[in-house]
């Protein structure tokens, strides 16, 4: 059998881009050579990070952040364009894993953004890793724009959620593996819950009060997440709402245009925007996901032969 090569495209979904590195753990441990990477927002995080071949690095890293350090991360700030401003955690994956030229990474990658006010997508294949990334997961009212040059950039995920267009060349027998984080809420993963110890140090209560306003980018649980919704959005809550459900219809016609060898579908229920700290767990849910499909793809070809 021939060498099994894949372009892999990994969709934005906060958090939830964690089960990336599950899902690209499982394709590598199953023989799977990944030759190419188009991600936007989380995707272009966790894809980017790979293709600088220290993608466990981040892993360890990320798996050992509690609840308290995610928020130590966030450089709270009161623009109306969003609140956290991002230096912070960039700052912190710079320290970690060194910047570097996306022309001069190990694979090939690309991803995408938005460029304000004109509306346009920006692709990335070239200059600073980290300017890209921060560029393409800039959340609207969530992280403030990324500002490069004279440009400002928003998530890409406002035009282009799944970037299967960035795949523009494959070579005769190349798999295209696609990872969508704004998936159905049947696609849920429930894992059995390791007790873990907790963290002796209280939240602060401005802190406690962030998280209460904004319990769908880091809610505690399910049961905390419909309380809140039982006594209605607040014009954030449906802000952000509203650009769920449109990024959901766009996620599932981009899918409907494409062929893909192998789809892997993570439910945005699986987790909150900003709720990092079940990075553990959601890399667990993605390798789970994409053992499936591979399963699912190889015994399809087998039946085939």
């Amino acid at each position: 059998m021939g060498k099994k090569t894949v372009s892999l495209v990994l969709s934005s979904g906060g958090a939830r881009g964690m089960a990336h590195i599950g899902a690209i753990e499982a394709l590598e441990e199953s023989g799977y050579d990944i030759v190419s990477i188009a991600g936007c927002s989380a995707g272009a995080l966790i894809g980017g990070i790979y293709a600088t071949g220290q993608l466990p690095k981040f892993k360890d890293w990320i798996c050992n952040l509690d609840r308290i350090d995610v928020f130590s991360l966030m450089d709270f700030t009161f623009s109306s364009k969003g609140f956290i401003k991002g230096e912070k955690v960039f700052g912190e994956l710079k320290n970690l894993i060194e910047d570097s030229l996306i022309e001069d990474l190990n694979i090939p990658f690309c991803c995408t953004a938005v460029e304000i006010p004109s509306g346009k997508e920006k692709i990335f294949k070239s200059g600073s890793l980290y300017e890209a990334i921060r560029a393409s997961a800039s959340i609207p009212s969530v992280m403030t724009p990324a500002r490069i040059g004279k440009h400002e950039y928003i998530d890409g995920g406002i035009l282009n959620p799944i970037p299967f267009n960035l795949v523009t060349e494959k070579n005769k027998g190349e798999l295209l593996v696609a990872v969508d984080l704004n998936g159905p809420k049947d696609q849920v993963l429930k894992l059995q819950k390791e007790v873990k110890k907790e963290s002796a140090i209280k939240l602060p209560t401005w802190l406690n009060e962030y998280q209460k306003k904004f319990t769908n980018y880091f809610y505690a649980d399910e049961k905390e997440k419909k309380s809140k919704k039982a006594k209605g959005m607040s014009s954030v809550e449906l802000l952000n709402f509203s650009f769920d459900l449109l990024q959901d219809k766009l996620s599932d016609l981009v899918i409907e245009k494409h062929t893909v060898d192998m789809m892997v579908e993570i439910s945005r229920e699986q987790a909150g925007t900003l709720e990092f700290h079940r990075a553990e767990e959601l890399i667990k849910v993605g390798r789970l996901k994409m053992e499936e499909a591979i399963r699912k793809f190889e015994n399809g070809n087998q039946g085939a032969e």
